[in-house]
């Protein structure tokens, strides 16, 4: 991920990146899973990915993507696209594994938009917002933050 411009040192991207790191990882965890055929894992993994993306979709929707939205409207609306495709696909797990046949494709598919959706916003909206927003709109970004919160896998205790 990028590291080039020093976005990350702000709290609120660097809150931002580790869930877009996280996701990432996930997104190995379901390729491995589809690869062997376990729709079960895939299901799982979907889940989880659903659950690091909702709060961190709400601080992008509701804090970061309007404080830039008068300079890049065109941009952060297909970002919101985006993120409208991926969760449609991501919550078709939300219940178990999805009987659909179809399903295991759509969602390396939409993995494939996350994966490079993950990479716009980190090379194209991170390094603009600290040129962009002023301290009360980074501000506003990390009240959205406290009200969402994070909900980060936790470690598995090692045995």
């Amino acid at each position: 991920m990028c590291e080039y411009c020093g976005c990350q040192a702000l709290e609120s991207v660097g809150e931002l990146t580790l869930e877009h790191e996280t996701v990432v990882g996930l997104i190995s965890r379901v390729r491995d899973a589809h690869r062997d055929g376990d729709l079960g894992r895939m299901a799982e993994a979907a889940r989880t990915i659903a659950d690091v993306l909702g709060p961190h979709t709400e601080v992008e929707e509701h804090g970061l993507f309007p404080a830039l939205a008068g300079d890049f409207p065109e941009q952060l609306a297909a970002l919101e696209d985006e993120h409208r495709r991926i969760e449609t696909v991501l919550r078709e797990a939300a219940g178990g594994t999805p009987a659909d046949p179809a399903w295991p494709e759509r969602l390396i598919e939409v993995l494939n938009l996350l994966r490079d959706h993950i990479l716009k916003e980190q090379d194209d909206v991170f390094p603009a917002a600290p040129a962009f927003l002023d301290t009360e709109q980074w501000e506003a970004v990390e009240a959205v933050r406290a009200r969402a919160g994070t909900r980060m896998p936790q470690p598995r205790p090692s045995t």
